[in-house]
């Protein structure tokens, strides 16, 4: 990935005139199923102008209560977009058409917000990186039509659905008016993220993109990593699923508690409460044994994430060390 980005052939992104980012756009664009591709810094980024060009200050958007939307960037629909968050209370993060329905403003009203757009995340980060099925996908975005209601999907790690479900991701995407998708994650680029839309709302994303302070001029350096991680980096996040399995199953076989019915792609959560440990204490532990595990939405559980750079190796010694760290008595 270093020697394609050394490699990289640039020009002026601004302009859009670098090649290696427009390389990259077009192929993303096809990849997720829409017409263009907006290239940016991050993904709380491309999540924060789909959000304003899908709605108007003073519009409501519906989510899943601990969507990363709501939860990890800032109140930025509030900020940037002046729109007004409502979340909807889910077990897997996860909701339904009559979820939508139940929440929708009355748009004839004097008074109230008006519900304008619906934000789906798959894989949901929150829920330990679960995945929807296309059936409740099918669900949500037939009552948000019908509703006239826009729809975002936060697929900052949509890849991992598509692997895990084998479904392409032009499937999931090509259902939405904009798509998120992140580099920075299992693909395991050092930065970068993309929005997937229409020609005339990408038109309006680029403006955005200016705005925010998202602008770049010789981007196709680190473009280039992301041309390399769709050609290199994809299949193998069935690799990244194989090795939170793993783990999960030996911690859960230890005594650690893990839902295993959570481990569908690259996360195993850990909830330290029923061992009478506090996060912070949990995490200390785990530190003092060569283990980094990161927080949650939830105050007692904790994140492993396995990615490019967690080897079977440290799988193996993730599953010694955690029950150890914890005092919970390890395999033998």
């Amino acid at each position: 990935m270093r020697e394609a980005m050394a490699n990289a052939e640039v020009g002026d992104e601004q302009k859009r005139e670098d090649p290696t980012v427009l390389e990259l756009e077009r192929r993303v664009a096809e990849l997720l199923g829409h017409e263009e591709a907006v290239y940016l810094p991050t993904a709380s980024m491309a999540n924060q102008i789909a959000c304003r060009i899908l709605t108007e200050p003073g519009d409501e958007l519906i989510a899943e209560e601990n969507a990363h939307i709501l939860v990890s960037e800032q109140g930025g629909p509030a900020v940037h977009s002046g729109v007004v968050a409502r979340p909807i209370r889910t077990v897997a993060g996860r909701f339904s058409g009559a979820d939508i329905r139940a929440l929708m403003r009355d748009r004839t009203s004097m008074h109230m917000a008006r519900t304008r757009l619906v934000a789906v995340e798959n894989t949901h980060n929150s829920s330990g990186g679960r995945c929807w099925r296309t059936d409740e996908l099918d669900d949500v975005v037939t009552t948000a039509r019908e509703l006239d209601l826009k729809l975002h999907l936060d697929g900052a790690r949509l890849l991992n659905a598509s692997v895990a479900k084998g479904i392409a991701a032009a499937e999931y995407g090509g259902r939405f008016d904009t798509v998120t998708l992140c580099l920075s994650k299992g693909l395991g680029c050092p930065l970068g993220a993309l929005l997937a839309t229409s020609t005339e709302l990408a038109w309006k994303a680029r403006r955005g993109k200016h705005l925010m302070g998202g602008a770049m001029r010789q981007a196709g350096i680190v473009a280039a990593a992301g041309i390399y991680a769709l050609d290199h980096n994809v299949e193998r996040l069935a690799e990244d699923h194989a090795r939170a399995r793993r783990l999960g199953e030996a911690l859960h076989e230890a005594g650690v508690p893990v839902d295993l019915e959570q481990v569908e792609t690259n996360f195993v959560q850990v909830d330290v409460g029923p061992l009478g440990l506090t996060r912070e204490e949990a995490m200390a532990r785990m530190k003092d044994e060569g283990v980094l595990l990161s927080s949650t939405a939830w105050p007692t559980k904790l994140r492993a994430v396995t990615h490019l750079d967690v080897g079977d190796e440290d799988i193996a010694a993730a599953i010694d060390a955690i029950p150890r760290a914890l005092g919970v008595l390890a395999r033998a």
